[in-house]
């Protein structure tokens, strides 16, 4: 090459020492904001406006008072006197759990989550989580949140992540109110397992964080169909309303013996194996089923919430 033609591709071509550096906003970029710490962020600020909202005090302060009227009926009925009956929890004169809690006012605990489970737990979650992408959608923040380069995908599971905080934060309330009560109101002490063993109270307390978790846990599936109903309309009151009804009738279909071949697929069919817990030793066998149930219909309204949200239009 002439010196003349060298000069000339030196004023054309800039000179290549390497990699040309990426701009911030490249995907494959490490320095760009999609990166396991941006995605933390957007979990992160997904759970604190759940949690922060008036509406989610409001769910939680109802939670909270169950526990409340419960005990303090039971205070009422009874005078405050152990029956010293011995019924065991699945005994007669009452609901289950609720003849022990005048003997032990850890059993609170175990009667305010057989008593919330069936309509209050599930009905606050159905309001947070047919909300999630309506909600976002009617109040027209939905496009400015996907202006971020988070993603649909991201900012689907941050939906559901901060959904399923608050099954857990939920139950936990519930949870915490009924043994505050119950310690007020009735003696505390060693407790009877439905088995008819006796272990102690620190052990007892154990088995009661353990039955929320399993009670939160219980609720992962209606949190999923929630959250793919919530991507079907623009509307949060009508996807809140959808989400409540279809526990309604999913509750009103688990209750007729004629249909008792579908009850093993419905989701709150084995709610109540919480009661299982408590048995000494603990029996796996329900537990087992209603977690494998509650993991195939997250999967499935998951999936269906996945393919519904990244191909929808937003326009809101």
């Amino acid at each position: 090459m002439s010196q003349a033609e060298a000069a000339l591709t030196a004023t054309t071509a800039p000179e290549d020492n390497g990699p040309r550096p990426r701009k911030p906003g490249n995907p494959r970029n490490p320095g760009s904001p999609r990166n396991p710490l941006w995605t933390l962020g957007i979990l992160r600020s997904e759970i604190t406006t759940t949690l922060r909202r008036h509406r989610t005090y409001a769910l939680l302060a109802v939670l909270a008072t169950v526990p409340v009227l419960i005990g303090i009926a039971v205070r009422i009925e009874t005078g405050g006197g152990g029956s010293g009956s011995g019924v065991g929890p699945d005994g007669g004169g009452g609901p289950a759990f609720l003849t022990q809690v005048t003997n032990n006012g850890l059993f609170l605990v175990f009667a305010a989550l057989a008593a919330t489970l069936p309509v209050f737990l599930p009905m606050a979650v159905g309001v947070v989580a047919g909300d999630a992408i309506a909600g976002e959608a009617s109040g027209g923040t939905l496009r400015y949140l996907l202006v971020a380069p988070a993603g649909r995908t991201r900012l689907l599971l941050a939906k559901y992540a901060s959904v399923l905080t608050f099954c857990l934060v939920a139950t936990f309330v519930v949870a915490a109110s009924a043994l505050a009560v119950g310690a007020l109101l009735f003696p505390v002490g060693e407790v009877t397992t439905i088995s008819g063993t006796r272990i102690s109270f620190g052990e007892g307390l154990v088995r009661a964080a353990l039955t929320a978790t399993v009670v939160a846990a219980s609720l992962v599936g209606f949190a999923a169909l929630g959250l793919f109903v919530s991507t079907l309309t623009d509307s949060g009151i009508g996807a809140m309303a959808a989400t409540v009804g279809l526990l309604i009738t999913v509750q009103i279909l688990d209750s007729i013996p004629q249909l008792s071949g579908i009850h093993p697929y419905l989701f709150p069919h084995y709610w109540m194996s919480f009661a299982d817990v408590l048995r000494e030793p603990v029996h796996w066998e329900e537990l087992s089923k209603n977690f494998q149930l509650q993991g195939l219909y997250a999967a499935v309204f998951g999936s269906a919430a996945w393919a519904r949200f990244t191909s929808k239009d937003i326009t809101a």
